[in-house]
Order: C-alpha cells, then structure tokens, then sequence
C-alpha cells in the first residue's frame, strides 16, 4: 500500500454491500480501507476516531440517517471529506445530503471505477457527482438564485422539504422513507416546523402549507 494512500471508512447497513465495498475498494491502487460501519452513529464515532480522508457513506441506516451522520461528522471532523453511495435519486435526498456537508453523491448503480475516481475528486478536494445523477445535481445548483423566494423562508432546506411533503399527504414514515432520516428524526423537525409556523398540529401545518402552493408535486 502507498505511503500516502487515501483512507477510507465505509459506513452501510447492509453486510454483503459493506463487505462486497471492501473487498473491491481494498483492490484499488492508492485507497485504503481503514473501517466499517453498520449505522450512522458506528459512522459518526469511527470518523472522528480513525479521522479517515473520505466517508463512503450509505444514506438509509438504523439510528441516524447518512445525512445526519454526514451533518456531525462535518461539523466534528471538518478535514474528513464524505462521499454519499445511495439507491436515493430524488433531489430531496441530493440536497439535503449536500446541504449537510457531503462532496460527492453517487447512485449505487455506480462501478467500481465510476467509485475510485469520485473518492479520488473528493479526497482533491473537488465536488462530484456519479453520471446517472449528474443532470438532476447540475440542474439543482444552476437553479440558485434565480428561484423566487421560496414560502416560509424561517424553515431550513430540510424543514421546507419535510412540510412539502407533509402537505402531499406523507405519512411520518413515507418522509422518512423520502428523506432516509429516522422516523424520530422527522417527527422532532415536524415539531420543529409546528413552533416555527405557529400551528398545533399536522393538519394546520398542511393546510397552511396547501395555501402557499406546497405538496402539489409529490
């Protein structure tokens, strides 16, 4: 192995994805494997103590989502660098995930060498995305400002999009799902969400949400 070899922690819930990752990523020239993780806080902790260069992280895991484990681990380890392996090609997953701090997003209909290459651009310090997604993260950052402003701009990114969703009908599960948060992770944004718009419940939330043209393209 290189001297100057980038380290990489995988972080997947799935035992034959996570090991299937090692083997093939372990064959690589200049990558080196240095450790596993089953959940996002296994992904937090082993990244703030093994300090790898890149975070290959999985966005739907038990305990915290990839994007909150990539939300702490930035905040707690700013040098390590994480790139996001998902089956999520929605723009909600995309965004949030780069919101959080994560420097690439690959589908994990990626090959092997679609995978190098990013880790070695993220590693560089480059931000990058996988072919097959390319277009939609493209579209999503030349969008910028010339959006409108958006309805209830005291919401964060993530916010806004739970309360879209909530005002499609979306159960705290089907978010969730959405999102690849935790079902507990929703429901204290939802609360979240409830204080800042002064409302009671859900259906306030909704309709008020329905008022200003959210949840109808869901």
């Amino acid at each position: 192995m290189p001297e100057q070899a980038i380290r990489v922690l995988i972080a997947d819930d799935h035992p034959v994805v996570r090991d299937g990752l090692t083997v093939l990523i372990s064959s690589l020239s200049e990558i080196e494997v240095v450790g596993v993780a089953a959940s996002g806080e296994e992904a937090v902790r082993a990244a703030i103590e093994l300090r790898p260069d890149v975070v290959l992280m999985d966005l739907s895991m038990p305990d915290l989502s990839g994007i909150e484990a990539t939300s702490r681990i930035r905040r707690a380890a700013p040098t390590v660098r994480v790139l996001v392996l998902t089956t999520h090609e929605d723009p909600a997953s995309l965004t949030g995930s780069m919101g959080a701090g994560a420097s690439g997003y690959l589908l994990k209909t990626s090959v092997i060498g679609e995978i190098a290459t990013a880790i070695r651009a993220v590693h560089s310090g480059q931000l990058t995305f996988g072919s097959d997604i390319a277009e939609t993260a493209l579209g999503l950052l030349t969008e910028g400002d010339s959006r409108p402003p958006r309805a209830f701009p005291e919401l964060t990114e993530r916010e806004f999009t739970i309360l879209d969703l909530l005002a499609s009908g979306a159960t705290t599960e089907r978010i969730a799902d959405r999102l690849g948060l935790s079902g507990k992770t929703v429901s204290n944004n939802l609360s979240t969400i409830f204080a800042k718009l002064r409302v009671a419940t859900r259906t306030e939330a909704a309709l008020l949400a329905s008022s200003q043209g959210l949840g109808r393209t869901n």
